[in-house]
């Protein structure tokens, strides 16, 4: 499984980057068709609250899911993020099991 992490208009830092890494590495146990995830970080209006948002998308064969949360720090942002990609991944093996 391939990550990629996208900062738009900051530079993450190595531990953001580790953590996003070692997460986002424990969606294998959920499907193992994953290809690939992107993750790309933007912080949304400066200077306020709940200002962090995470954006995830999964690539699996023939189909992409997609998460994005709005939080107050990038690593509650991921996660989220990652709980919705978790659910769309249990459907996701639900229809794969029916067909």
């Amino acid at each position: 499984m391939d990550v990629n992490i996208k900062t738009i208009k900051f530079d993450a830092t190595d531990k953001l980057q580790e953590f996003i890494q070692k997460k986002v590495g424990k969606l294998d146990k959920y499907c193992n068709d994953i290809r690939k995830v992107e993750v790309s970080l933007k912080v949304v209006k400066p200077e306020t609250a709940m200002n962090k948002q995470a954006s995830l998308t999964v690539v699996l064969p023939g189909t992409e899911l997609f998460a994005e949360k709005i939080c107050d720090t990038f690593e509650e942002a991921v996660m989220e993020s990652l709980a919705a990609i978790e659910k769309q991944l249990g459907k996701y093996k639900e229809k794969q099991a029916n067909i």
